[in-house]
């Protein structure tokens, strides 16, 4: 099993939608992607690599397949400390319970150091998303505290608990 991150283009929109669920839905997007959406958001991730700032998203690979996302964003300020690169991503239902989201984990935190994007990846995590607490955890990220945020929010307009894990890169 090898697992490798690539750049994202138009041609794995119709792969990205259809590894979405109501998993990815609720833990990551927060809506529905459409095709248009989806390539308008690769071409962002493009343009963002081209100019090296703002979010780096990948492709997850899993032996040459697309079995999910991540991302490095060291834009986002909810719950994190200046130099944080907050880590984002969802592994499609086929992949799952393989041990993609950890390594898609550590590979992204090697982009981060390798490119000196930031002093420490953040995993910011909803205290109900249980799997992904799992991946923080096992990929050796330390738990710092647990916030109220300031961006994320509940259908129900609330806003959602976030548990904070960070590891120097």
């Amino acid at each position: 099993m090898r697992i490798t991150l690539r750049a994202l283009t138009h041609l794995d929109v119709e792969a990205h939608i259809a590894g979405e669920d109501e998993h990815t839905v609720r833990w990551l997007s927060g809506g529905p992607a459409t095709v248009e959406s989806t390539a308008a958001y690769f071409d962002r991730l493009a343009g963002n690599a081209r100019s090296k700032r703002g979010k780096q998203g990948f492709g997850v690979c899993l032996d040459g397949r697309l079995a999910g996302y991540v991302d490095g964003d060291p834009d986002v300020e909810d719950g994190l400390e200046v130099g944080d690169v907050n880590i984002s991503y969802a592994v499609h239902p086929w992949a799952r319970g393989r041990g993609v989201a950890g390594q898609a984990v550590r590979l992204m935190c090697e982009f981060i150091r390798d490119h000196r994007i930031g002093t420490r990846a953040a995993i910011r995590v909803d205290t109900g998303n249980h799997a992904s607490l799992r991946v923080a955890e096992k990929c050796g990220f330390d738990h710092v505290h647990d916030f109220t945020s300031g961006t994320d929010r509940r259908p129900d307009g609330s806003p959602v608990i976030m548990r904070l894990y960070v590891q120097r890169v």
